[in-house]
């Protein structure tokens, strides 16, 4: 240690955020100096939209060491296989994001360009046909794959659906075990150093003065610290993204419990739908300008599919993201960081890859700028990679039924998201070298949302016709015959994860 290491961390707000910081921070700066408070309030309501995730999120619970059934139980967790969407490139119309791997490339040719140059021969069956993750959640199933796991199993990939509120809990007994501080109070004046305009202290409404060195806002949409004190600016994307208004509600289980998540497009919007053990989480994403906080709320009534367990609950937002993730002696997370709506489920990822840059990026007292910069850079990076994969959604639609629609298919957009449309046009070409939606994720939604290439790499005609035929045949048997053999996701819960207590509880809804 030397004089300039960090001692002080304060994390201002709990939820989500707030514990994924705090357990990481507790688990990797474990040095024996760094000391991390986090404060919260009980008084301060928690808002969001959406308990579903992506894979990455089993790569931060693995470095934390946690028993993935354990936090399965805990958080009445189920397992999640990709997400079906509904009436998004037109009206009666579905398709299957799934995660894992698509089909297996021959002669380093990857699978889709096999797929559509096949199908120019003879017709096919969608392209998920050939995703184990979207074979297996069609019929209900689910085992979880093991290290030892042989094809087509092994291209299965998962994530979860679960109650955010009790994952904030579980960290939260995690995280205090490690060490982390936890102080009950409500802030209610933030000090700043007069020579260099960094983030000194916070006082608490009882008086109580907390001070810090790095301070890490995950106080919402507020932006307590990043924006309300250091005033950092915000970049408005609803001109992309118009949905403004969310309205969700919990109600019990209509029917089987599926591994995948649903989204469903209506007039102005569309509605998540997500099973967990114990109740189904619902939600309606909407724009306020084509439909009124009412009608929207009964959209979401009648589309229900079992009784309400709660009143619905209403907020609005802004889409886009902070000019600045790191401001000064400030770090946001979550959604002080900014917003993306729910549609692909990545607001957990996005405050996972904001602790993991700011692990690798960890500063000290200096807090020189280099380390900032490149912090700045990486967040910007990611937040307009999802911007625009989720934009994608929007633009590649068909449908004309409603003004809102109408809007979304002749909006202009960005020239990064034009660009990756026009070389998919052209010869079904992805470029998606991210840490998230991979050339699986572009290709199942581009096709998914009517966007047909005009052609497909010209090397896919050095390979024999018949030999493709039957190997992307021989590829769809075997995994339709593999998730037969599978237990259903009712049952390997069961046998598994089970929670000890399936009775409703309320949850925090994350964003």
């Amino acid at each position: 240690m030397n004089e300039h290491n960090i001692r002080e961390v304060v994390i201002v707000g709990g939820g989500t955020a707030g514990w994924m910081a705090a357990a990481a921070l507790s688990r990797f700066l474990n040095n024996g100096y760094t000391r991390t408070t986090l404060i919260e309030s009980d008084e301060i309501g928690i808002v969001g939209v959406g308990e579903a995730t992506i894979p990455p999120l089993l790569s931060f619970n693995g470095l934390l060491g946690i028993n993935e059934n354990d936090f399965v139980r805990e958080t009445k967790a189920t397992f999640k296989l990709g997400i079906e969407f509904v009436n998004w490139g037109a009206l009666d119309h579905r398709y299957f994001h799934p995660f894992g791997t698509l089909g297996q490339d021959l002669q380093g040719i990857p699978f889709h360009q096999l797929y559509l140059r096949e199908r120019q021969r003879r017709v096919l069956p969608d392209i998920s046909s050939w995703a184990m993750s979207a074979v297996a959640a069609a019929q209900g199933k689910f085992v979880r794959p093991g290290r030892s796991a042989q094809y087509p199993l092994n291209q299965m990939l998962y994530a979860f659906h679960f109650d955010a509120g009790l994952y904030a809990r579980f960290l939260r007994t995690y995280a205090e075990r490690a060490g982390v501080h936890r102080v009950e109070g409500k802030i209610v004046d933030v000090r700043l150093r007069s020579e260099d305009g960094n983030v000194e202290a916070v006082q608490l409404a009882d008086g109580q003065v907390v001070k810090g060195e790095l301070f890490i806002d995950c106080s919402g949409f507020r932006g307590l610290l990043i924006e309300q004190a250091l005033e950092t600016g915000y970049e408005d994307w609803t001109h992309w993204l118009p949905c403004d208004r969310a309205i969700a509600a919990p109600c019990s289980h209509g029917g089987r419990l599926d591994p995948f998540t649903r989204s469903t497009a209506h007039s102005s919007g569309w509605q998540w739908r997500i099973p967990l053990q114990h109740r189904m989480g619902n939600g309606h994403v909407y724009c306020s300008a084509f439909i009124s906080d009412d009608e929207a709320e009964q959209v979401l009534r009648s589309n229900l599919e079992g009784e309400l367990l709660g009143e619905p609950r209403r907020l609005s937002f802004t889409t886009g993201r902070r000019k600045l993730a790191w401001n000064r002696n400030v770090i946001s997370l979550g959604l002080s960081s900014g917003f993306v709506e729910p549609l692909e489920s990545t607001s957990i990822h996005l405050i996972q890859a904001g602790i993991a840059r700011l692990i690798s990026l960890f500063p000290d007292k200096r807090f020189n700028p280099i380390e900032r910069d490149e912090y700045n850079r990486r967040m910007q990076s990611l937040f307009e990679w999802v911007r625009d994969f989720i934009i994608l959604h929007y633009k590649a639609t068909a449908r004309d039924d409603s003004e809102f629609w109408k809007r979304c298919a002749t909006m202009d957009v960005p020239d990064s998201l034009a660009g990756r449309i026009e070389q998919f046009r052209n010869k079904a070409r992805v470029f998606a070298d991210a840490e998230l939606f991979n050339t699986v994720s572009w290709v199942s939604v581009m096709l998914g949302q009517g966007i047909v290439p005009d052609g497909y790499e010209p090397v896919v005609d050095g390979l024999d016709d018949d030999k493709v035929a039957q190997a992307i045949e021989q590829m769809r048997l075997s995994m339709l015959e593999t998730a037969q053999r599978l237990p259903t996701h009712e049952e390997f819960v069961a046998q598994c994860c089970a929670a000890t207590n399936s009775a409703a509880q309320p949850a925090e809804i994350v964003l």
